[in-house]
């Protein structure tokens, strides 16, 4: 069944998926949602569809959509996507997800109520290139530890700098560090290691109490995961998987271009394959498998739904740690 596809958000990752929906031919652009009609009719005019442009939320998920893309600032998902599964509309939500564990489990409930599923866009790990990485760890010896970094200049941060507020660096609408770019990593650690005994952040805050940059650590058995992240400056370190004398390098947590597997004497493979143009593909394509075929890909889906609620657990453990605060959080 081609499904009818409904979005929130008119911005570049918003295009992004809805270009990966229809280069999958399981999706057709049914509705946008936007504040404002005139960006939404932009938005639309991108495609070539008959997309309805709406500005009434309730109008919106009461459209005959099947299926709603979130891309709206982070704290704005969790009411978004409670409405649409009220509506029996199926939900994918770009990360971090949900703001804290009690949003996590209210969700789930209305989940269940509805027989809808959610699902977190965490589009790296369903590429290519993390599978082959995930495979080239279970065939190491031993992992001693590893470094996952993803820190790059927002193009908001300016702004910032000039003393305004961008939602981007504000946790009044649950961004900052850690939301924004720090669950790229920390998705592929609990995809690669599962759930950690223990974490801890050290971050180092704005002047508006919103976390700028930081680094993670992931206590697992045997040994520690550090994530580095941040939104003020660029970096341009590798990642790395450490065994004994062996390793994983990879380039780009997030992007996932090039992983190469050094032996330690002397002898380097490239692992990877070259990266799709919409990297976005393969996690939509999964997708509507398992909204079409629910039966034949539970396992598949409860799978994800582990992981999502594993770093949602995790993310709301490192706030907490670091005392960065988000309006939704429990008193």
């Amino acid at each position: 069944m081609t499904l009818k596809l409904g979005t929130i958000g008119t911005n570049w990752i918003t295009q992004m998926f809805v270009e990966a929906a229809h280069i999958t031919g399981e999706y057709a652009l049914s509705a946008v949602y936007s504040r404002h009609s005139d960006s939404g009719a932009a938005f639309a005019d991108k495609f070539e569809t008959e997309a309805t442009v709406y500005t009434d939320l309730n109008e919106f998920f009461n459209s005959g959509i099947d299926v709603v893309y979130i891309a709206s600032p982070n704290g704005l998902h969790f009411a978004q996507a409670a409405e649409a599964l009220k509506a029996g509309v199926e939900v994918i939500v770009e990360k971090s997800a949900f703001d804290n564990t009690k949003q996590y489990e209210a969700i789930y409930t209305l989940m269940r109520e509805n027989n809808v599923h959610v699902f977190e866009a965490a589009r790296h790990i369903q590429q290519a290139n993390f599978k082959a990485i995930a495979k080239k760890i279970g065939e190491m010896e031993h992992i001693s530890g590893a470094t996952f970094v993803y820190e790059k200049y927002s193009s908001r941060f300016d702004a910032y700098l000039a003393g305004e507020n961008p939602n981007v660096l504000n946790r009044e609408f649950s961004a900052g560090a850690l939301a924004d770019l720090g669950v790229y990593p920390l998705y592929a650690a609990i995809a690669l290691f599962g759930m950690p005994k223990s974490s801890h952040y050290f971050a180092t805050l704005l002047n508006n109490d919103t976390d700028g940059r930081g680094t993670a650590i992931l206590r697992y058995a045997d040994f520690d995961v550090t994530l580095i992240f941040g939104k003020g400056a660029n970096s341009y370190l590798q990642s790395e998987i450490l065994g004994y004398r062996d390793t994983i390098i990879i380039d780009n947590i997030a992007e996932l271009e090039e992983a190469i597997y050094d032996d330690g004497q002397g002898s380097r493979t490239v692992i990877s394959t070259p990266a799709p143009a919409n990297p976005m593909v393969e996690e939509a394509r999964l997708f509507a498998a398992i909204i079409n075929e629910p039966v034949a890909n539970e396992a598949r889906y409860n799978e994800l739904l582990l992981t999502s609620q594993r770093v949602n657990a995790v993310l709301t453990n490192l706030r907490k740690d670091a005392g960065v605060v988000f309006p939704s959080d429990p008193a």
